[in-house]
This record gives structure tokens, sequence and C-alpha cells, in this order.
């Protein structure tokens, strides 16, 4: 029997029929795996799954196939522990911020706890986070757009404590959503004028909510206060073009829309990994390509 199994589930003993890539890239065929260093060649391909001849394996792949479904389910558990427990201390976060009280240093925790989560399983996390309620929508994809931001950040070489700090911007950068009906939020249908510009306000209503704070980094400020602006211009609050925004702000934004994008929203159904990368690259007088690329590359 030949089962088409996942690039990272490849083993030693495993007899594989074809790796889904060219030829060009990866010539081997019907091989058994000998060596680690065959393993390591299979999974540095562009392919994201193989075929695996059962029979002529020497290992029992049923049993890594069965250990890796285990494994994912207590990820998973594990996850979504985390995720409820990070989104509750989120909303609170957001009401101390509308108060005037936020202490920003609660935040590095709940970054240090998520971003764990989605180092240790980047698929999984995204398909917990997709779980959102109409209640959680906004703290959910927070953590989510903060999970995000963290592991694309260290995947271009960001120290830790770069890494954190955006951690905190994605946590933070929509919490001008607080002074948004939720009935605005969640309409299913075509919002009117007036309900747009409530929409469109809320990065610069966050920014004068954080800068009211005085604790609150630079970074942080940008992020919450641009993270819609576009390179060609279009976006909004200020209509910067270019090199005017940060990478840390285009790295947010990349971040932002691949999560709204690959999410379940009341006016749309959610997108594959794949189509929004597609469509993020094929927008790229709006979106960074660079940073669109090494998103698309964490996930399999």
């Amino acid at each position: 029997m030949v089962l088409r199994i996942p690039k990272h589930l490849v083993r030693k003993g495993m007899f594989i029929e074809t790796v889904e890539c060219p030829v060009t890239e990866f010539q081997a065929r019907r091989f058994l795996i000998k060596s680690e260093d065959a393993v390591r060649a299979i999974l540095a391909t562009s392919a994201t799954h193989a075929l695996v001849n059962q029979q002529q394996s020497t290992i029992d792949v049923d049993a890594v196939m069965n250990g890796a479904a285990k494994a994912q389910e207590e990820q998973r558990q594990h996850t979504l522990e985390t995720v409820s427990q990070s989104a509750r201390s989120l909303r609170e976060s957001f009401l101390a911020a509308q108060a005037g009280t936020l202490k920003i240093e609660t935040l590095g925790p709940v970054a240090d706890e998520i971003a764990e989560r989605i180092e240790a399983a980047p698929d999984v996390f995204l398909e917990v986070t997709r779980l959102k309620t109409k209640d959680e929508g906004t703290y959910v994809h927070s953590l989510a757009v903060s999970a995000l931001m963290m592991q694309l950040a260290r995947a271009l070489g960001y120290d830790d404590d770069a890494v954190r700090e955006l951690g905190v911007a994605g946590l933070l950068h929509d919490v001008g959503k607080l002074m948004v009906p939720n009935a605005v939020l969640n309409k299913t249908g075509r919002l009117d004028a007036n309900e747009r510009q409530l929409v469109r306000n809320h990065p610069e209503v966050g920014y004068r909510m954080l800068k009211q704070q005085g604790n609150v980094s630079g970074i942080v400020l940008d992020v919450c206060r641009l993270h819609h602006e576009a390179l060609d211009g279009t976006g909004y609050p200020l209509g910067l073009k270019g090199d005017r925004i940060s990478a840390e702000v285009r790295l947010a934004t990349v971040c932002d829309v691949f999560e709204a994008l690959t999410s379940a929203r009341p006016y749309k159904k959610a997108w594959s990994t794949r189509d929004a990368i597609n469509w993020m690259f094929d927008h790229n007088q709006m979106f960074d390509t660079k940073l669109v690329l090494r998103l698309g590359s964490m996930f399999s």
C-alpha cells in the first residue's frame, strides 16, 4: 500500500516512491531512506508530501503516522488552552488601556506563551485561532497576529528583545476596536458610510489610547497606528508610501492581512493559506513581497 504523507513525517527506513517536487529539484525515485542526510535532503525540497510504500519500508509506517496524529492532538489541546487563557488576559489589557491603567509589562509573558505555541506547531496554531467566536474575535485575531509577527521576525533574524516587542505590538495593534460597537464589527452585510468610518478610525483611536499611557514604545505605537498603511499609499490613516513605512509596520501589515484572509468573518469565508499568500503576492504594490514569501514558507 502506498501512503501520501507530509514530508516532515519522512523517516529513515521508509521506502519512497516519489517526492512530490520537480525531478530537477530532487531526482531520486523508488528508494529506501538509509540515512538522516537523505531525510534532510527531502525536507529541504519544495515538496509538501511524499509517497511511501509500506510493504517495502523497513519500519512501521502506520506507527509513525499514529504517533504523529497523537502528538498533533496533544499540541492542539495545549494550544487551545493557551489561546483561551491568553485571550482572557488580552481582554483585561484592552480594558486597562481604555481606562489609562495599562501595565504593558504584563503582556510580555502573554507574547512568550503564544510564541512557544506557534513555534511548536504553526499549522495547529493557525487552525486553533481560526475557531474564534464573535465575542472573542478581536482578541484571538490579535493573538494570532502577534504570534505570526514573532515567528516571522525570528525567521528574519531579529534578536529576542525585538521579537518580544513586536509580539506586544501585535497584541495591541487592534486595541482601538474597543471603541467600535460589536454590532458593526460582526455585521454580515455591507457597512454604511458611518460604520465604515468607525472601523477606519480604529488605528488612530488605538494610537491615542496607547499614547496616553506614557509607557509604550515607538514601535508598538507605530504598529497600532499604521498597520493599515499600504506601500502604494492607498492605506490609512496617513496614506504613507514606500520607504515612509518602516520594516516593522510592513511586517505587521503582512501578518494582519494574512490572518484576516485565512479566518472566517461574518461577511466572508476563510481562505486557504495558499490562496491568501498568492493574493498578497499578486498585490505587490501594497505588500512587501519578500515578507509575504517568507511568511508563506512557515506553513506546510
